[in-house]
């Protein structure tokens, strides 16, 4: 009898001291496929920095940022990457939502999303897009947002061709449209990929257009903050550190793109990270506010314009909307390399 109730305390011993040292475990969701700036997330993975944080992370590849915010919501998923103003949107159309997911960290300190044409077309300048054929997607970001666009440029109506993404950069190479929206370091290259050389191609940011919108952002569930508030605040510290690494040598982050999928073209994603590092991540303004930070007028005013470009149910809360109580100190966020 003793020595079955010694049995029985060491089994017990056993699981108690299994369950609390266990790794949290977290789902992320990313915005995309496994392209060039998932370095950002999967580095860190492969080199354990979120195992030493005490996190059991997997990242799963994803098709678009207004479905990375509906899987955090449904509580499919713990935390994803998506962009800031599909998150507003939900906000704005979802106002009774109970689980709506908030943004902890910016990473695309600039939307990257730009017009895009080739020479062929006749678009110089935004002043000849007007009356002009676009294709996008219906849900892709620089398609919602262009109203904005199209107001800080005073651009007329466009006619618009909805159509999968993977014909967007197709039809604009067989000369279907004139032009297209998306974000830059995809389309581009993409472009490219289709035979256009890149001195034939009209690319025109929306960030050197007049339109100020943050971009891809780390958002989480509110469950997760609520239950686990020490996990969110390891994970934004490990990606953090990984974020330094790849900042200082792209190349060989890509490798862990590489290793997740291996059918990527690797130079082709190398030019695809060092172009979101560019346009996107190590801006100016990332440097003035910070890397992962947002300046509250900035997202005011981004709340603003979303809720009128969208038509959105509610006005969206900037208040609600953006958390910064977890990010890393300032000088763990000093990443930019010199």
């Amino acid at each position: 009898m003793k020595k079955m109730l010694q049995k029985i305390l060491i089994t017990v011993f056993a699981m108690t001291a299994a369950t609390s040292f266990a790794d949290t475990s977290i789902k992320f969701q990313l915005d995309w496929r496994f392209e060039g700036p998932a370095a950002f997330f999967l580095w860190p993975v492969e080199k354990g920095y979120f195992k030493q944080a005490g996190l059991d992370v997997t990242v799963d590849a994803g098709n678009g940022s207004g479905n990375a915010v509906n899987r955090v919501a449904s509580g499919a998923y713990d935390m994803g990457f998506a962009d800031f103003a599909a998150l507003m949107e939900f906000y704005g159309n979802n106002p009774d939502a109970p689980n709506k997911p908030v943004a902890l960290m910016v990473v695309y300190s600039n939307t990257p999303a730009a017009v895009m044409a080739l020479k062929s077309s006749g678009i110089k300048s935004p002043a000849d897009m007007t009356g002009k054929k676009f294709g996008a997607p219906g849900f892709d970001a620089g398609r919602r947002s262009f109203p904005l666009f199209q107001s800080a440029n005073k651009v007329g109506a466009v006619n618009w061709i909805s159509m999968e993404p993977a014909l967007r950069e197709t039809m604009l190479a067989k000369g279907d449209l004139d032009a297209i929206t998306g974000f830059g370091f995809t389309s581009i290259l993409n472009l490219e990929a289709r035979g256009i050389k890149a001195e034939e191609i009209v690319s025109f940011p929306y960030a050197q257009y007049g339109v100020k919108l943050y971009g891809n952002v780390i958002i989480a569930s509110p469950k997760l903050i609520k239950e686990n508030p020490a996990a969110v605040k390891a994970f934004l510290e490990a990606f953090t550190k990984g974020a330094k690494e790849v900042l200082a040598n792209p190349d060989a982050a890509i490798g862990a793109v590489q290793r997740r999928d291996g059918i990527i073209n690797v130079e082709l994603e190398k030019r695809r990270l060092k172009m979101a590092i560019k346009d996107a991540i190590a801006t100016p303004d990332a440097k003035a506010e910070g890397f992962g930070n947002a300046s509250l007028p900035r997202v005011a005013l981004m709340a603003s314009q979303v809720s009128d470009v969208f038509n959105t149910k509610t006005r969206v809360n900037p208040d609600i909307v953006w958390n910064p109580s977890f990010l890393p100190s300032a000088a763990s966020r000093n990443i930019f390399p010199k």
